[in-house]
């Protein structure tokens, strides 16, 4: 297993932002909009946007065991989008591998 740690930074709202190129699976993952953020952050895959995302305000977060589930995905299927330029998501997620 593979431990991996990071931030998504999408400069310009309403476009959507892969999180990794990692194409490993995932099967945990927590994601959280910073406190700091303005507005509402999206999470999703490749087409999300603030009608169709898990909506995350400033400070909220998402946990979601796949492997308890019984599966994964790619990594690289996962995508944030923001309301509000240059807000961040930080992420944590264990990859396969």
């Amino acid at each position: 297993m593979i431990l991996d740690v990071g931030t998504t930074t999408v400069s310009t709202a309403g476009t959507e932002q892969r999180i990794s190129n990692t194409a490993n699976r995932v099967l945990w993952i927590k994601a959280k909009a910073l406190a700091a953020n303005s507005g509402i952050a999206y999470l999703g895959v490749s087409d999300v946007t603030a009608t169709n995302g898990y909506e995350l305000s400033a400070g909220n977060e998402i946990e979601v065991s796949f492997r308890e589930l019984g599966g994964s995905i790619e990594f690289s299927s996962i995508y944030v989008d923001v309301a509000t330029n240059g807000d961040k998501v930080c992420w944590a997620v264990v990859l396969e591998g």
